[in-house]
């Protein structure tokens, strides 16, 4: 990922960085998702990057959604 772009979210589980992801889409900020996890010992994380321009936005967003997620 180059300088343009930085980390607002990151997380374990997969389908919560799809959610993110698609709720910062949603809300007109580009957003994509890097990989980091282990694909054998299945350790690390996933992240979400958006343009450096869209961070305090994507960080309100990303705020409002980890109040709204429920994990049990």
């Amino acid at each position: 990922m180059n300088k343009n772009w930085v980390s607002v979210y990151s997380t374990g589980m997969r389908h919560l960085a799809e959610l993110a992801k698609q709720m910062l889409l949603d809300n007109g900020i580009p957003a994509v998702i890097v990989n980091r996890k282990d694909s054998s010992y299945l350790f690390g994380e996933i992240e979400i990057f958006v343009r450096r321009k869209d961070v305090i936005k994507a960080k309100y967003y990303i705020e409002q959604f980890e109040k709204n997620i429920s994990i049990d």
